[in-house]
């Protein structure tokens, strides 16, 4: 019989809209409270969501430390953008920390993530109509910046590359290169639109080389955004992830280097849809990643 409970909340990640941007479930582990990975695993199938963090506290210096863990349904990963932001916005929504800043031990080392705030204006894009709206009402609350490291991107060789014609619906592609810490296949197409109307196929890209498959393409004029993308990754248990920070590791200096700056306003073009705002550091080989969260859901699960 379970004797003890773990503080969750499910958390929409790169929006400020509930039901938007991308899901993940939070769940706090409080001081003394040990459970193995085959019980995380679980979870994270029981929620069936892109990802699920785990937290717990670690030793403390000059700013608050977590230890930070990320689970799909079906394994745990290097390294999640949205689940991280979402854990920060946990912390600093529910008062568990009392300063802006807060590092997390993971297994690709310690990442930062900043509490800013400001007010900012989006750009919506309507799928169904291929419109954009700006929103004319201004909301004040924070952002959370990630300091998250550069991810290389490297050639493929000519039997990597997907032939995938029923998932890119007659998109010409323009260039084909792969993530190099996790072999995600980065798809140039022409247009921004074309990433909107890809129709996916998940047999399809499950068969491809590599994790997973990055679609992307420049952002149509007007729109208010650098470059579209959208992440497939079936393999991972997740047919598409609706926002990934992480992609954006790669895709950050994918994209400066074609459009001459460092600083990209993106956007993921999923049907739930979500923002981030990339600055890239070619120096310090990192790239901050800004973006907003809100709270969907909290509860409690026995352990």
């Amino acid at each position: 019989m379970a004797t003890r409970t773990v503080r969750y909340a499910v958390i929409d990640a790169f929006t400020d809209t509930a039901f938007k941007g991308n899901p993940a479930a939070v769940c706090f582990l409080e001081d003394g409270h040990q459970v193995d990975d085959e019980w995380m695993q679980s979870v994270a199938k029981e929620f069936n969501i892109s990802e699920t963090a785990f937290l717990t506290r670690a030793v403390s210096g000059d700013n608050p430390r977590f230890n930070l863990r990320w689970f799909t349904p079906v394994a745990e990963v290097d390294l999640c953008g949205h689940a991280t932001l979402a854990a920060t916005h946990f912390l600093l929504s529910y008062g568990l920390v009392k300063c802006d800043v807060i590092e997390f031990a993971t297994k690709s080392g310690i990442l930062t993530a900043t509490k800013v705030d400001g007010i900012n204006q989006s750009t919506l894009f309507n799928v169904k109509d291929e419109s954009f709206i700006k929103c004319n009402e201004e909301k004040e609350n924070f952002s959370i910046e990630l300091n998250f490291p550069v991810c290389k991107v490297v050639e493929c060789n000519p039997a990597e590359i997907p032939s995938i014609p029923e998932t890119l619906n007659g998109a010409s592609v323009i260039n084909v290169t792969k993530r190099g810490s996790s072999d995600d296949l980065i798809v140039e197409v022409a247009s921004g639109l074309d990433v909107v109307n890809l129709k996916p196929k998940s047999d399809e890209i499950r068969n491809c080389a590599g994790r997973g498959v990055i679609v992307t393409g420049p952002a149509p004029p007007g729109s208010g955004y650098d470059i579209f993308s959208r992440f497939f990754c079936p393999k991972l248990g997740v047919d598409e992830d609706p926002v990934c920070g992480s992609a954006h590791c790669a895709l950050a200096p994918y994209w400066s280097k074609k459009l001459g700056k460092n600083n990209l306003i993106a956007y993921m073009a999923s049907p739930r849809g979500g923002r981030l705002d990339l600055t890239l550091d070619e120096n310090a080989e990192r790239v901050y990643i800004r973006g907003k969260a809100v709270v969907v859901m909290e509860g409690s699960l026995l352990a």
